[in-house]
């Protein structure tokens, strides 16, 4: 696999099946000039480019064009973890773009306050150099600690509004999501106001029943956090929160299809329940794409045994070991049509965290980010295109 910039000239791919917004376009074409979508066909009708490429000689027989991808939420990779720094940020960026995440929300483990402002601020100012990274995702510290998963329960707190407003401020407009458990004393307040400065709340680490998840979604939260995992789960009389979030049609389901934190029979059961809301996430922690071992997550120690990732200390599962190709992959072997996954990987994340009208699919004007993928559905080319300009 190979990444490319497409930020300056002209590029046109033909000859591909162009997988984008839930339909499947044969023999076409896409043109980028200067890094964003500049016309689309079908044939052999496009003009000259500085660069074309044929993509069947490219990725073979059934060559695929889709959007690039976008994480709304992961962790790390290549053996470095968002939490340790730009540098690291970088290395585990590098990974996951050649997998086809070409645009990405870093998210932050559970860390003492003054750590995850900084860490906000720093990653602020990377929203203005690296332009793949779009903002930042706080996975803590308002959660519930009977559900902490691979967050330390001695750093959890009810959300203040003097701390909420401080890591909001912090971001300086980067934190796109903010995941909270909204049964926490406050926890509809502060909902209301992240929502307010712009960010989206995700509900997620929570005890909530399906009332109180109602109640958050009514009071502007919008993305449940990696649905079924840190939450109740569904019963037939107390249905949880995932059942409530599936039955809001503005809410965005984060799933994470690695075989591990979801069957792929509840892969497919999710995609069923919120057609079209379904947001394929990576989660993934420093040893995504790198060894078995032992790795930090944030304050908490992990061992990694056969690509799967559990805390030393509980066993819990703690992140993915996943790319997004890979979750592509599986999702269709779960038996998801392929026009929907691409979807929940493209056009349904980046909605979800305020890039809609730039990011996610590949129509006139938009940031010209794309993937050809082979007809099994491996990355064969990643083309990144302009600066969002949301950032």
């Amino acid at each position: 696999m190979s990444v490319h910039p497409a930020a300056t000239g002209s590029l046109v791919v033909h000859s591909a099946r162009v997988v984008d917004r839930g339909e499947i376009v044969d023999d076409a074409w896409v043109r980028f000039d200067d890094g964003r979508v500049a016309a689309r066909g079908t044939g052999a009708d496009w003009a000259p480019a500085d660069e074309v490429v044929d993509a069947a000689s490219v990725a073979g027989p059934g060559a695929i064009l889709t959007p690039g991808f976008v994480d709304i939420h992961g962790h790390g990779g290549a053996g470095a973890s968002f939490d340790d720094g730009v540098d690291s940020i970088r290395t585990a960026r590098d990974l996951h773009r050649a997998h086809g995440t070409t645009r990405a929300v870093v998210s932050l483990v559970t860390a003492p306050l003054d750590e995850l402002a900084r860490s906000a601020a720093q990653i602020a100012d990377l929203v203005h150099t690296d332009a793949d990274i779009l903002g930042s995702h706080l996975e803590g510290p308002f959660l519930d600690p009977g559900h902490h998963g691979a967050h330390d329960p001695s750093l959890l707190r009810a959300p203040l509004p003097d701390d909420v407003d401080r890591l909001l401020a912090a971001g300086r407009g980067t934190i796109r999501q903010i995941t909270i458990a909204p049964e926490l004393p406050g926890g509809l307040d502060a909902i209301r106001r992240i929502v307010a400065a712009g960010s989206a709340a995700a509900v997620g680490h929570t005890d909530a029943d399906a009332a109180m998840a109602v109640a958050a979604f009514e009071a502007g939260a919008s993305i449940l956090t990696h649905a079924f995992n840190a939450m109740p789960g569904i019963h037939h009389r107390a249905p949880g929160p995932v059942l409530a979030a599936a039955a809001d049609h503005r809410v965005v389901l984060e799933a994470i299809a690695d075989d591990v934190h979801l069957d792929p029979h509840v892969v497919k059961l999710v995609f069923d329940a919120a057609p079209g809301r379904v947001a394929l996430i990576t989660d993934a922690m420093a040893a995504a794409g790198s060894a078995d071992g032992r790795y930090d997550l944030g304050a908490v120690s992990v061992t990694v045994e056969n690509g799967i990732a559990r805390t030393v200390e509980t066993g819990a599962i703690a992140g993915s070991t996943l790319t997004q190709d890979e979750a592509l992959r599986r999702a269709v072997a779960a038996g998801v049509a392929l026009v929907d996954a691409v979807r929940a990987l493209t056009e349904t994340p980046a909605g979800a965290v305020g890039f809609a009208s730039e990011l996610g699919a590949l129509r006139t004007g938009m940031v010209g980010d794309a993937l050809l993928l082979d007809a099994e559905l491996r990355v064969a080319r990643v083309w990144v295109g302009a600066r969002p300009r949301r950032a």
